[in-house]
């Protein structure tokens, strides 16, 4: 049969090794829906796929058919936590006529746009384009027919489940990594995210005899670290959604941290833990013994090791790979030093009221050198003098009384910082010399982005161009390394100037900007703050 799918590639899908008594149905259907879409819509999806990519959306929306017949409740995770988020089931589409855990041709829709954005680099495809709409009328007339015979899934079904019991970080820890990276939702997102990395540190590493540690390390961080385009949720957050508030474990899983990797002195241990101390940082850590069964070989205190590990109801687990070395001063000293070491502990102080005491000072500073705005407009080259002053008005402000400090803040105002005109200290910025944008993000700090200037039309902005305002627009909504707060100040203080957000695609950036935030901006979504407290 011409373009036929196999049961590997089905099976290469599925989050089980084995074989369940309903692959072989579903499958069927999976050929179906791929006849359709060489008979009749090969010539849209050529456009943006190559062939395993057309095979692998029909095997997608199958498998969306598969979970809701089977009630694994994974699409409808994501109906739930959409509802919430945002009053309505899915995005872009009219959902005053849906069917709550039951197929909707709304759903086959977006999850059509949703494969095809994220599988195709430097492409906006917009969820309105008719052939989208063409599609998934065929794909519903197909699954409207099966409905009532299609078989559940039982093997499914059991992936699914977690015990209520279930007391293990290990069992936890698979559970997770299931959800993120072998269920069909998240598949081409995280999972192709995941195998790219590997293909990288296998051809940089193959002769390497710790090259299996290395695979296994990235696993295991990126189960914890990963945040799929659909909503920025991580494994965690998921993972409770599909159980339900209703799971003893629901709240045990939503409060598993962060893992931390890095350089410990050990301390030594007691009956149930292993006393440890972050060198970067001086905070003490308990490791209980049920994680790590090589405790007696840690005899010596202020051994070095690096270890990895993750707080699981209330308890510090080894998580990823030991390595244990004698005492080094150097490199106790660039671990010290090092910025990255310390803020992998970040997300322990990240809420405390001394952190926020100081962003707010700095953010005061920031105002008061840029007459009171939130956003600067700039030459690169005067970027690094900028920023300077900034951090030389807040340390000045750190020894003066509160009513010294206004009378400072009311002084820099005044002169303001384009007020300079020494321009000794400007450093030539070459890799950049187009105008920066510098913008106070009250979540993270200080942040500096370029080539989107366009897309601000400010009065203090000699660098806006209405002939560049829509690609540089859409720079700012699609660019992963641009915060959503800034997208957020853009939309809040210019909309009204701004023509391409009253067009068809930007009114669909403006509809829709915190969803599309989170779908391009995943991994950076949640600003955090880059203060490090020692």
């Amino acid at each position: 049969m011409k373009n036929r799918i196999f049961i590997t590639e089905w099976k290469s899908f599925k989050p089980y090794g084995i074989h369940s008594s309903s692959d072989n149905y579903y499958l069927k259907l999976t050929n179906e829906i791929n006849k359709i879409f060489y008979k009749k819509y090969n010539i849209f999806l050529e456009t943006y796929l190559d062939k395993n990519k057309i095979d692998l959306l029909a095997i997608f929306l199958v498998s969306y058919f598969e979970d809701i017949i089977s009630e694994t409740r994974i699409f409808s995770s994501f109906v739930k936590k959409h509802q919430e988020l945002y009053g309505t089931e899915l995005p872009f589409y009219d959902t005053s006529e849906y069917y709550e855990d039951e197929i909707n041709i709304q759903d086959v829709k977006f999850l059509i746009w949703y494969f095809l954005n994220t599988l195709i680099d430097n492409v906006l495809i917009y969820p309105t384009q008719p052939f989208i709409h063409l599609i998934a009328e065929d794909v519903m007339q197909v699954f409207e027919r099966e409905y009532e015979y299609a078989p559940e899934n039982p093997v499914l079904q059991i992936v699914y489940q977690l015990p209520d019991n279930e007391k293990d970080y290990y069992k936890i820890r698979d559970f997770l990594q299931t959800i993120i990276f072998d269920t069909y939702l998240f598949k081409i997102d995280t999972d192709f995210e995941l195998i790219q990395v590997e293909t990288k540190i296998l051809e940089e590493n193959k002769d390497d005899e710790m090259l299996p540690h290395y695979i296994n390390e990235l696993l295991d961080t990126s189960t914890f670290s990963v945040k799929t385009k659909l909503l920025a949720l991580s494994s965690k957050e998921w993972a409770a959604e599909i159980l339900g508030e209703q799971h003893s474990l629901y709240n045990s899983i939503l409060n598993i941290s962060n893992k931390i990797s890095g350089f410990f002195f050990y301390k030594g241990q007691d009956e149930t833990d292993i006393f440890l101390e972050h060198i970067a940082t001086d905070k003490k850590f308990k490791l209980t013994k049920k994680s790590f069964e090589k405790y007696d070989e840690l005899t010596e205190i202020d051994t070095i090791i690096h270890i990895g590990m993750v707080r699981w109801q209330g308890e510090w687990w080894f998580s990823g790979f030991f390595v244990q070395m004698d005492f080094d001063a150097n490199l106790v000293l660039d671990e010290k030093k090092s910025i990255k070491s310390r803020m992998a502990v970040n997300f322990l102080d990240e809420d405390t009221e001394e952190v926020k005491d100081i962003m707010q000072k700095y953010f005061d500073a920031f105002k008061a050198i840029n007459n009171n705005k939130q956003i600067a407009f700039m030459p690169a080259n005067k970027v690094e003098y900028f920023t300077n002053k900034i951090k030389e008005f807040y340390n000045n402000s750190l020894n003066l009384s509160k009513k010294e400090r206004e009378v400072a803040i009311k002084r820099v105002k005044k002169d303001g910082f384009f007020g300079e005109t020494n321009n000794d200290n400007f450093l030539d910025f070459d890799e950049h010399p187009e105008p920066a944008v510098v913008f106070f993000n009250t979540k993270s700090g200080i942040e500096i982005n370029f080539e989107v200037a366009s897309a601000f039309p400010d009065k203090d902005n000699p660098f806006y161009k209405k002939e560049d305002e829509e690609v540089e627009l859409i720079r700012l909504f699609a660019d992963k390394g641009i915060s959503p707060e800034l997208v957020n100040y853009c939309i809040d203080n210019y909309q009204n100037e701004l023509t391409f957000l009253h067009n068809r695609l930007g009114k669909i950036f403006k509809d829709y900007t915190d969803f599309l935030s989170r779908f391009y901006k995943k991994e950076n979504y949640y600003s955090k703050s880059h203060i490090t407290m020692i």
